[in-house]
């Protein structure tokens, strides 16, 4: 299957299971190991808002084609939002999910950390409680 022809919807369904998956070995490595430090941490990435933010960091660094996939995935008529993000950081969240997935599925699991890099700098691993 063609990789334009995937539902939007279905790519950012894929792409948060690919994020989530970068955010758990990130968080792995930085040395946490009790499963409530782990989903505490995870929190602050996987949030419609910090997801936002990431994408404000990588937006520049997108080519033409990954930026038509985030414009896509932004673009999804939403129906519902959580109430801790505005309409425009949920959009822009669902479109990095949809920009994962595309990558995912394209097979370009070194792009896919490199943005994941830029847009979550790893912190320093020296000041984490496990």
């Amino acid at each position: 299957m063609e990789l334009n022809t995937y539902s939007t919807a279905s790519l950012a369904y894929l792409g948060d299971c690919v994020m989530e998956l970068c955010v758990r070995e990130r968080l792995v490595r930085e040395g946490l190991s009790s499963s409530s430090s782990l989903n505490k941490k995870a929190l602050d990435y996987v949030k419609a808002t910090a997801q936002a933010q990431a994408m404000k960091r990588i937006l520049p660094l997108l080519t033409e084609e990954e930026s038509a996939v985030f414009r896509r995935g932004r673009n999804i008529g939403h129906t519902s939002t959580p109430k801790s993000a505005t309409v425009a950081e949920y959009r822009s969240a669902t479109g990095m999910e949809a920009l994962f997935g595309y990558l995912h599925l394209a097979g370009r699991k070194e792009r896919i950390g490199e943005l994941f890099d830029a847009a979550y700098p790893p912190e320093k691993t020296e000041n984490i409680i496990n």
